[in-house]
């Protein structure tokens, strides 16, 4: 339960501080400490960021930062997306699965870092 609350804390502390995913840090979190499988750690942060994202959309709002429009298509066109994601997720095995999110993140990584060193 404390690696729980943890990962729930420091994964919603991310989402709102840079705007990112709470699932970057949810998703290992969960398979480390908590010894999910790939596939139950992915469909467990997707549930747990609906949350994190209605108290970030709200206070974010209130900062003037929302635009309604791009995020209302966004939200629409992800659905589809996310179906499709999670029907592609369910045929790969749990280490390829595991592989792709660990490339995805480290690409992610070196193109901030690239991006940082830019300015």
């Amino acid at each position: 339960m404390i690696g729980a609350v943890g990962i729930g804390l420091a994964g919603g502390l991310l989402a709102g501080l840079l705007g990112v995913g709470g699932g970057v840090l949810f998703v290992p979190g969960l398979v480390i400490f908590l010894s999910l499988t790939q596939h139950q750690a992915e469909a467990t942060s997707l549930l747990a960021i609906i949350p994190v994202a209605i108290v970030g959309t709200y206070r974010q709002h209130r900062y003037g930062n929302v635009r309604r429009g791009d995020a209302l298509t966004l939200g629409l066109l992800s659905l589809a997306g996310a179906a499709g994601g999670v029907a592609l997720a369910n045929a790969l095995s749990g280490t390829v699965l595991r592989d792709a999110f660990a490339a995805l993140t480290v690409l992610i990584a070196a193109r901030l870092l690239h991006r940082s060193r830019e300015v």
